[in-house]
């Protein structure tokens, strides 16, 4: 994908900047999923789990790793040297990480998780859950993409990005559709956690869900702080 944004000036129609969208959209993608981790996340998350091994694997990393000092960091892909490679990109900028090896063993062991895949069938079990861990949606963002099974939600506290968007991406759209969830499951979104208008966490033992389906509001965000 080839991509670029123009910024322009709302009141004058004026160009205000041009830039390059892919580093703009990962980088905003990240951050959003690291505001709502700085709030929905334990306190004392020390282990971190990437699944994933895009573009958006390191910037998961480093969005992360700015809200929670972990001890572990390991990212886990379909190809372990895809997986490697997002590991030798993020030491290059200082952060230590970890391949891991076996997904089911990851996920159990996690306290944060940033699914960050093309995934049309679920990844992450439920069952294999910790308690109070933090689960973070980001690569299914239409109806037919699956990245957690049934169970993750039907544990968890969910919350999403936007509810509009977040109600297409297939994490949140198939457990609507088949009645697990509903509207008034999703307890907030990020103009809401960011507000206070939902406190976030409630308990260490709380699994928390956030659906990040990636509104162009963000777009728009990102690009006013480049352009700036």
């Amino acid at each position: 994908v080839q991509a670029g944004v123009l910024l322009f000036d709302g009141t004058t129609g004026s160009l205000v900047g041009a830039c390059e969208a892919n580093t703009l959209t990962t980088r905003r993608t990240a951050a959003a999923s690291a505001v709502a981790a700085k709030r929905l996340a334990r306190a004392d998350a020390r282990r971190l789990l990437v699944v994933g091994s895009g573009a958006l694997a390191p910037m998961a990393v480093h969005a992360h790793a700015h809200v929670r000092t972990f001890d572990t960091i390991e990212v886990w892909g379909r190809r372990p040297e895809r997986a490697a490679a997002v590991v030798d990109a993020v030491a290059a900028e200082g952060v230590e990480a970890h391949v891991a090896d076996d997904l089911d063993a990851a996920v159990a062991a996690a306290d944060v998780i940033s699914c960050v895949t093309g995934a049309t069938e679920p990844l992450v079990k439920g069952a294999l859950l910790r308690a109070g861990a933090h689960i973070d949606l980001v690569g299914g963002f239409n109806p037919t993409m699956r990245e957690a099974d049934d169970e993750v939600i039907r544990r968890a506290s969910v919350f999403v990005d936007t509810y509009d968007d977040a109600m297409l991406a297939g994490d949140i759209a198939q457990p609507l559709e088949s009645g697990l969830l509903t509207r008034d499951d999703l307890l907030a979104d990020l103009a809401g956690l960011v507000a206070g208008d939902h406190p976030g966490r409630t308990s260490d033992d709380e699994i928390t869900v956030f659906m990040s389906s990636g509104p162009a509001l963000e777009d728009l965000a990102a690009a006013r702080l480049a352009c700036g």
